[in-house]
């Protein structure tokens, strides 16, 4: 790699020449400026950062010590709590206070909705979500299993009328939820009319209005005959398009052609889990689309069957107000970006002594200086209408951990002039410390502090190694009813309401991980709003659209409100209690769980060494495609190393099975032109990978993936 020198630093030239000639133009930012200020940032933290990293390493042995030698001891939560004091792992609670975040976007404080994650490695899906503020009902219910295809409602080939005339009978439904009105049913309507600025409609020979004419916030085209009817219901948007003339609306009543919700009202661009970017090449790649988010100027190129088309962001909305006005929406998400955490290191800038710099510094500071551009833009195409920057820091253990995040975005807005407080946080709740400490990790982030959430699968994998010397886990199955992962749902919700994030921040809750199973989704993720979180993660803008119904169904705040007069149970002593079997696993149902976790990571790892995809839907053991990231990858290594440790399986039969999931997962793959088969052979990159996460999985600081994977896709891509 070749590199040039900035103030001591060794900067690659792909990145020099990025931020020189691309990112700082428009800027009002010198490169003087911006890389002694990095510099002197790097030399101040990076030893802060490798102090915490080693902090890290030095608890988790002090709690290994603790558990060695006491399989099949009963757990003493009361026993944990009072090592986890002594060690410094547990700190004071905070007393009672609020956070203190200012200028910061509706999209986080009075809105409630769906939340997409995007690798920012694709240009094409980072676009699509962008642009997934506004969906089709219509076209999400048809598309999906979301509608049953019995009684001849098939949704395969052209369109099928029978499946249509379900679909107009469901959005009927929703409207019924979202605007009543003042007596029948939206599906005896024949016409839909603005009369002063009320919106009236036809039932056989009567008139009448909504139940709330508030509802009615804006319409495009005449009064009398309106293109297009603005609701809106818990802050969410919903709009009515009439198109008499259009297949669909020719077979309705009142002429509707669609119903389309506001639906992903926020999306976290990525550059952690759901990417494989291991060079200097692969992050100036994934800096310059956000460059061209920030910019307004994002385009990407792709073919729909022989026709070239391009994409590019959406711009905003424009209604016209029933007393006459006129009304502007977003017609985008609103982004955040997702830096990655303390513990990775990157190549793409040595420090003055030629080592690797904290890869999360490096993006703290190409980040904001790239959301500069909208900061100061004039243009029709903005992100954040307050002037605000929000970076989601994953992987963050405890408040000591949060304080240099913010100590970090400090150093950042004084190098490139910006207001303080400028740079929010959104920070996940995804790692045990953390969950143990979260009132403290808040308190030390409430100035900036716009989102928490809970994340099953990344904590799950921390659950699991804090606790590798304890004993054997429970199948991964069982691991969604364990008494810890129940108190951490319920705390973090707790402690955020308490902490002051009703209407102030985002409190989020994880990922539907299966893309092809909306009827699952649309019956049980409504559990989240109901749970007070006001965003929750789903895997696509269709997902978005019918994720919206559940906050229109659900008055989040008004659920929230009702959590904070309720008296919260601590649940810390639950929290601690590690997910131990408490029963013997007969030798079927140890071989299904190993089976099942290897050819997820199979699956998984493949794609990321062989192809330097990040995220994408994997067929699970049953052929069911699940969303797949670094975070599922966790679990499934750390589960199987934990096995391994205490002999519920040994290294062949993980090797056997290994060797019996390879031909399974290229049989899943044969579709793909570009896939690299792993069976007969068993050598490649890729399934060297594989078996390294499993057998150094124990050993992996805090059972993180990164480290092994970078390391084979290094070695894939012949650098």
């Amino acid at each position: 790699m070749s590199y040039d020198k900035r103030a001591g630093l060794s900067v690659a030239q792909s990145l020099l020449s990025l931020i020189e000639q691309e990112v700082l133009p428009g800027t009002g930012i010198d490169a003087t400026t911006v890389w002694n200020g990095f510099a002197a940032l790097v030399r101040q933290l990076a030893p802060r950062n490798a102090h915490l990293l080693e902090r890290r390493d030095a608890l988790q042995a002090k709690i290994d010590d603790a558990y060695t030698g006491r399989d099949g001891e009963p757990q003493d939560a009361n026993r944990q709590r009072k090592l986890l004091r002594e060690i410094g792992y547990l700190v004071a609670e905070p007393a009672p206070f609020r956070i203190e975040t200012g200028n910061v976007d509706v999209e986080l404080s009075e809105i409630a909705g769906p939340q997409l994650v995007v690798p920012v490695t694709n240009p094409r899906y980072v676009l699509n979500a962008a642009n997934a503020r506004w969906g089709s009902v219509y076209d999400a219910l048809y598309g999906t299993d979301a509608i049953a295809e019995d009684d001849g409602a098939t949704r395969g080939g052209q369109y099928n009328p029978v499946r249509g005339a379900k679909i107009i009978a469901r959005g009927k439904q929703i409207l019924d939820r979202v605007a009543p009105l003042a007596r029948g049913e939206h599906r005896q309507v024949t016409r839909y009319f603005i009369a002063g600025d009320h919106l009236n409609v036809t039932l056989g020979d009567e008139t009448m209005g909504l139940a709330d004419p508030a509802k009615l916030v804006g319409y495009l085209g005449s009064a009398a005959s309106p293109q297009a009817i603005l609701l809106r219901h818990h802050g969410l948007h919903v709009e009515i398009r009439i198109d008499r003339d259009h297949p669909v609306g020719k077979a309705d009543t009142a002429g509707i052609s669609d119903i389309v919700l506001e639906s992903a009202i926020s999306t976290i661009v990525d550059f952690e889990d759901s990417v494989a970017t291991v060079d200097a090449a692969d992050k100036t790649a994934a800096y310059r689309t956000w460059l061209g988010l920030m910019k307004g100027t994002l385009a990407a190129e792709f073919e729909k069957g022989s026709r070239k088309m391009t994409r590019q962001l959406n711009p905003d909305r424009e209604f016209q107000t029933p007393q006459g006005g006129s009304l502007t929406l977003p017609g985008r998400s609103l982004l955040l970006v997702r830096n990655v955490g303390l513990h990775m290191y990157t190549d793409a800038v040595l420090d003055e002594h030629g080592k690797q710099i904290p890869e999360g510094m490096l993006d703290a500071l190409v980040t904001s200086l790239i959301a500069v551009h909208d900061l100061r833009a004039r243009g029709p195409i903005r992100n954040s209408r307050t002037g605000s920057v929000y970076i989601v820091k994953p992987k963050l253990h405890g408040p000591e951990e949060t304080a240099f995040a913010i100590q970090i975005m400090e150093e950042i807005e004084k190098l490139l002039g910006l207001a303080r407080n400028t740079l929010k946080i959104g920070l996940m709740d995804e790692e045990r410390r953390t969950s143990a400490n979260l009132a403290a990790c808040i308190h030390a982030a409430r100035e900036r502090l716009v989102f928490i959430n809970t994340g099953f699968l990344d904590r799950t994998g921390d659950e699991i190694h804090t606790a590798m010397h304890a004993g054997p886990v429970v199948r991964k199955a069982e691991m969604r009813t364990a008494k810890w992962l129940l108190a951490y749902e319920r705390r973090n919700v707790q402690i955020g309401l308490a902490c002051g994030l009703h209407r102030k921040a985002q409190i989020g809750k994880g990922m539907w991980a299966a893309p092809d199973r909306m009827a699952a989704m649309c019956e049980q993720k409504i559990a989240h709003p109901l749970a007070g979180a006001n965003t929750a993660w789903v895997p696509s803008p269709t997902a978005a659209t019918l994720h919206a119904l559940h906050y229109l169904e659900v008055d989040v705040f008004a659920r929230q409100k009702t959590l904070l007069s309720e008296t919260p149970d601590d649940g810390l002593l639950e929290l601690l209690t590690p997910p131990l079997a408490t029963r013997t696993y007969g030798p079927a149902e140890v071989r299904e769980e190993l089976d099942n976790n290897v050819q997820g990571i199979l699956g998984y790892v493949v794609r990321w060494v062989d192809q330097g995809v990040g995220c994408s839907k994997v067929p699970d053991i049953h052929d069911v495609g699940l969303m797949e990231d670094r975070a599922t990858l966790r679990i499934s290594s750390q589960h199987i190393a934990n096995w391994l440790q205490h002999g519920l399986i040994t290294a062949d039969e993980v090797r056997s099975s290994l060797a019996r999931m390879a031909p399974i997962v290229d049989q899943q793959n044969r579709g793909d032109s570009a896939y690299r088969a792993m069976a007969p052979a068993l050598n490649g990159a890729a399934f060297a990978a594989a078996s390294a996460l499993i057998f150094e999985g124990a050993a992996q600081p805090n059972g993180y993936t990164e480290f092994i994977l970078q390391r084979f896709r290094v070695t894939a891509k012949g650098l």
